[in-house]
């Protein structure tokens, strides 16, 4: 499963980015996760089989989903609680969710 993150630099959602790998792995999941700034998302999306937006760009959430309905992926914005603790478990599990609910 690839799991993309969107936010405002591509940055602040690193640390989120290696506590998903994480628990991807002791799931024994195969999973390519990573983050990118909101300028970047056009090119990533195609790799893509969910983007999760950081809450911090919530206002770009409309034009990602429409962006998103042309590559058929599922757009929907991170928990900002989980952001916020960097609950990496509750994000991959909310990611296989929305890649469930589009099979």
């Amino acid at each position: 499963m690839n799991i993309l993150l969107c936010c405002s630099a591509g940055m602040s959602t690193s640390l989120l980015v290696q506590k998903m790998k994480k628990e991807a792995k002791e799931m024994g999941m195969d999973a390519k996760i990573w983050a990118v700034a909101m300028s970047s998302v056009q090119q990533d999306i195609k790799s893509a089989d969910v983007l999760l937006v950081g809450p911090q760009i919530r206002f770009k959430l409309a034009e990602l989903k429409k962006l998103g309905e042309a590559y058929g992926i599922p757009v929907e914005m991170i928990s900002p609680t989980d952001y916020g603790m960097m609950n990496g478990k509750k994000v991959i599990e909310f990611a296989l969710r929305l890649k469930k609910s589009r099979c």
